[in-house]
């Protein structure tokens, strides 16, 4: 029987582990939790409390009656695949295995994206900033931005660890705002690199139009978020993993990616939703 060659295997591995980095965005920007094995997982959220007086030195302490709200999501199963062909590889000019390692890991990687914006969009965040903040139906600016931290500061949202995630026709808005460019107001490489990534405490993050979807647009409005890296849980059942096979009835090697796993909101209170209006 005929054997895969370990050097195209190896190469494949190492390939797809570097793409899965440069290419998914949102993994980092939210807390994961291990759950092999199970369908559905809970993340638990804690109540607040109220600190009590003490009356007299041998009074009873007060409970605070502290009480957890699990946030439950769960389970969805994924796959990249695509045949590597033997005859197709000795006719074509270019690396066939390389062009596989973008199309398979940017494919799981949007994914694992999506996953995480759906959670977003599925909830219904504490924190609404309309497209009439800084303007009559304007584009991402830095007025929404300072709403977006007045209302999650005045949560009590923990300043670090706050992630932002717009639309890359939102980031080309941002770029005419004099504040958010110039070295007066922020260490960033926006005119450099042409584009932001810090400001407010906001670590950007930027997303284009997605085949999986990407963030909602209804007309020309679209919808944006901002959060908290402990607001958002991903459960992890199966991590993403490439296995190759080789069919001899195909006469090719499969190349498959799979993942199982979703996210959900745990704290609807360190979620702001961001609507922008773009040009037409």
């Amino acid at each position: 029987m005929a054997t895969i060659s370990p050097v195209f295997v190896t190469l494949f591995h190492s390939e797809v582990k570097h793409a899965y980095q440069a290419q998914m965005m949102l993994r980092s920007a939210v807390r994961t939790k291990s759950a092999t094995g199970a369908e559905t997982v809970k993340f638990p959220k804690l109540g607040k409390g109220v600190a009590s007086p003490r009356t007299a030195p041998s009074s009873d302490v007060v409970p605070m009656g502290l009480a957890y709200t699990p946030a439950t999501v769960s389970m969805l199963d994924w796959n990249a695949s695509e045949y590597s062909d033997i005859f197709n590889q000795a006719k074509i000019n270019f690396e066939d295995r390389s062009e596989l390692v973008k199309a398979i890991s940017g494919a799981m990687g949007r994914r694992y994206d999506q996953l995480i914006v759906n959670a977003l969009v599925a909830a219904t965040p504490t924190h609404q900033i309309s497209n009439d903040i800084g303007g009559t139906d304007t584009d991402l600016n830095l007025a929404k931005l300072i709403e977006a931290k007045r209302k999650m500061d005045a949560a009590n949202v923990p300043p670090s660890g706050r992630h932002f995630l717009g639309h890359t026709n939102g980031q080309a808005s941002l770029l005419n705002t004099t504040q958010i460019t110039s070295s007066d107001y922020a260490v960033v490489k926006a005119l450099v690199r042409g584009e932001v990534n810090s400001f407010l405490g906001f670590q950007f993050h930027w997303m284009g139009d997605y085949e999986e979807g990407g963030l909602p647009k209804s007309t020309n409005s679209r919808t944006n978020f901002a959060w908290h890296e402990d607001s958002v849980g991903m459960a992890i059942g199966i991590d993403i993993r490439t296995t190759i096979d080789w069919i001899p009835t195909k006469r090719s090697w499969l190349v498959s990616s799979d993942f199982s796993g979703n996210a959900v909101v745990i704290d609807v209170d360190g979620v702001a939703e961001i609507v922008t209006e773009e040009p037409a």
